[in-house]
């Protein structure tokens, strides 16, 4: 390792030292390389194993490394769904004293899928638009917090499962920009457009490679992404009018909108003189309602439809054991986590714990149970359905923690989607689309 090698991060890692600057990205040693699902990306990406971890490391110049790095950091503080920025390096040269492009090192997110992974021959067309969904929902919240990304594509985004549906996450930033005046409706419609664009160029391209079920339209998935944004848009920033004996609407919307994930700041209600007509317009403070509420209760970090789910049953629990409500809510969150979610969790066999998720586990679990359920005409104890669970989904789902692929790519080395076939088999829960 060269002496003028320069490490910029938060927090440094030991095990950066260790790792081959010396040598140019792509020619790393296999040992060090995590065989992991991406992307097409404009840069060499490599995903490599850093103290029991797997990160991701992107050549790029200095400059475009810095400002992507201290973007991400600041997406974090805005709370919007990113990977996590690990540290830029600059200095690298080889042995012969031959200078290397910095790179950005970002930490891999666990349990996500590039969209070439999902989209294969067996995705149903109820997939594609989840998948049209998540990208809209992050879209609309990176347009609340005045981040114009410039790059909205499918290649550029991640997804996780989300109890049935996906959320999405922000994998490349070099192209954004944040205004603290928020975005004029012309930005957004910009990166609407360029949105549009990308996404059917990146469907007819696997539509050329057989990649893509017949059913799925390319045009129209790619359409559906200006749909899904503008009503999810409207619903969290438009103006509402209803008469003033009609108050109790006011909490409706709030209601509304905290079923949609969305907490508010504030709301901006105006009436006209003499009129009997009252608007209101939310200001919207940022997804994940449901999430901070369970993270707040028992401490499970999990995404927004798990957490939905997950604090449904909680309420179930709760109703159940104490219909007097005699007992307060943290209380009976700690019993139901106690007693319920962590008794799920350990008996999962160690050699599944790298399936899912806990959180996707326990809503899979419960979905499971109710289809057992239906199937039996009888209500079947939780013991009995994680049992069956385990042995007849669980078991036979593939790793979703590590899945295995083939090496890397850069645009023009098309990716084997064969080698990692992703059947999606879950049963399609509500989405944000029957709230609205």
């Amino acid at each position: 390792m060269s002496a003028s090698l320069s490490i910029t991060s938060a927090v440094v890692d030991p095990g950066l030292l260790d790792l081959p600057w010396n040598l140019p990205l792509d020619t790393w040693p296999d040992d060090a390389i995590a065989s992991l699902p991406k992307g097409i990306s404009r840069h060499l990406v490599r995903f490599v194993h850093l103290s029991g971890a797997v990160v991701a490391i992107k050549e790029t110049t200095e400059e475009m490394a810095r400002r992507e790095y201290e973007m991400l950091r600041t997406l974090q503080r805005l709370e919007i769904p990113c990977v996590d920025p690990v540290a830029v390096i600059t200095g690298r040269v080889d042995d012969d004293g031959t200078p290397l492009m910095p790179v950005l090192v970002t930490r891999h997110l666990r349990f996500s899928l590039p969209y070439r992974a999902l989209y294969s021959q067996t995705l149903r067309p109820e997939t594609a638009t989840r998948l049209v969904d998540a990208l809209a929902v992050l879209l609309v919240r990176l347009h609340i917090a005045g981040f114009f990304w410039g790059d909205v594509s499918l290649s550029n985004t991640l997804f996780r499962r989300d109890a049935g549906a996906f959320a999405a996450y922000l994998v490349d930033a070099e192209t954004g920009q944040l205004y603290e005046g928020g975005l004029s409706n012309g930005q957004r419609e910009n990166d609407l457009e360029i949105g549009r664009v990308n996404i059917a160029g990146e469907l007819l391209d696997l539509e050329a490679g057989g990649r893509l079920d017949g059913s799925v339209d390319a045009i129209e998935v790619s359409n559906g992404i200006i749909d899904a944004y503008r009503t999810l848009w409207k619903e969290l920033t438009g103006w509402e009018s209803f008469d003033r004996s009609e108050r109790w609407r006011i909490t409706q919307r709030v209601e509304r909108l905290n079923d949609l994930g969305f907490d508010i700041e504030e709301l901006a209600i105006r009436t006209d003189g003499d009129s009997t007509e009252v608007r209101i317009q939310p200001k919207v403070v940022d997804a994940g309602h449901h999430t901070r509420r369970l993270l707040r209760l028992t401490g499970i970090d999990a995404g927004e439809n798990q957490a939905r789910r997950l604090l449904n049953d909680l309420d179930s629990y709760s109703a159940a054991t104490y219909p007097d409500k005699s007992v307060d809510e943290e209380q009976v969150a700690h019993e139901w986590l106690v007693r319920v979610f962590e008794p799920v969790v350990r008996a999962i066999p160690r050699e599944l714990k790298g399936k899912l998720e806990g959180p996707e586990v326990f809503h899979q679990l419960l979905e499971h149970r109710w289809f057992l359920s239906q199937n039996e005409a009888r209500a079947i104890p939780l013991a009995e359905a994680l049992s069956s669970y385990i042995d007849t989904v669980l078991r036979h789902r593939r790793d979703e923690a590590t899945m295995i692929a083939p090496p890397t790519e850069t645009i023009g080395l098309p990716l084997d989607t064969d080698a990692i076939e992703v059947v999606d088999d879950e049963t399609p829960a509500g989405s944000w689309r029957d709230k609205v």
